[in-house]
């Protein structure tokens, strides 16, 4: 395993940074992306780790992460980088929900695309994207990152078929709430869910991480939150934006 590089983003703490511990204990070397100062995060870390303080909202922010990696062969790529907007969709600023596009999706596919196609041509490779069973319901009050979501979940699966028999996997993890900074970040500590028991970010990256070198296609982190993508499949979507709803609402937690 010496030698081998695994780029994570959104890596400063939460899911990011349990993943990168565990690619660094099986032997990786790493490249660790956040928009937020990794100093905490990478002296944390075995081996060698290079960090990047990156927007990976802006195409600068993203080709700053791959001019980093430069022509280095890209074994395993961790796209977890990801934002929230918590409250009513009209009270919102544009430049914050497309901010969320932009980091969510956006940013997400410009650096998957160059890397994936290096992998491809070796013939090599892994690629782990953080989805979210939030793509799974209608998210009022909490609706374009849902949206986001959905996205994501489609698109990595998707790319996942049309990269079967290449020899590069993609898999997609699929948290539900964990306890990570993402609720205080989204303006969402005054929920319901955000006042929750959550998930703990290394048993979910754990899982993600195992999926991933299995090169299962997906993979729905915890018993509670495969019952609501369940659920989701056979209620409609006002029914599910309702239940959302009841989580979200600024307010919620009482």
């Amino acid at each position: 395993m010496a030698n081998k590089l695994a780029i994570v983003t959104g890596a400063s703490s939460g899911i990011g940074l349990e993943i990168a511990r565990l690619a660094a204990a099986d032997g990786y070397d790493l490249i660790v992306a956040s928009d937020t100062p990794l100093v905490d995060a990478a002296a944390g870390l075995e081996g060698s780790v290079r960090s990047i303080e990156a927007d990976l909202s802006t195409e600068q922010g993203v080709r700053q992460l791959l001019d980093a990696i430069g022509e280095r062969q890209v074994d395993v790529l961790v796209a977890n980088a990801g934002h929230g907007l918590g409250d009513a969709f009209l009270t919102q600023q544009a430049r914050d929900w497309r901010h969320v596009i932009d980091t969510n999706i956006t940013g997400t596919l410009l650096l998957i695309q160059p890397i994936a196609r290096r992998m491809v041509e070796r013939g090599e490779g892994r690629i782990l994207i953080t989805g979210s069973i939030a793509g799974h319901l209608a998210g009022s009050f909490h609706a374009v990152y849902n949206a986001s979501k959905a996205f994501i979940d489609s698109f990595a699966a998707a790319l996942g078929n049309e990269l079967k028999d290449t020899g590069v996997t993609v898999t997609c993890l699929k948290p539900g709430a964990t306890e990570t900074e993402f609720f205080g970040r989204a303006g969402m500590e005054d929920t319901k869910v955000g006042q929750a028991k959550k998930d703990d970010p290394a048993d979910v990256a754990k899982t993600g991480w195992e999926a991933m070198l299995k090169g299962e296609h997906a993979v729905v982190h915890g018993f509670k939150n495969k019952a609501q993508v369940l659920a989701s499949g056979v209620l409609p979507e006002s029914a599910t934006a309702e239940m959302h709803r009841k989580q979200a609402e600024p307010g919620s937690d009482g």
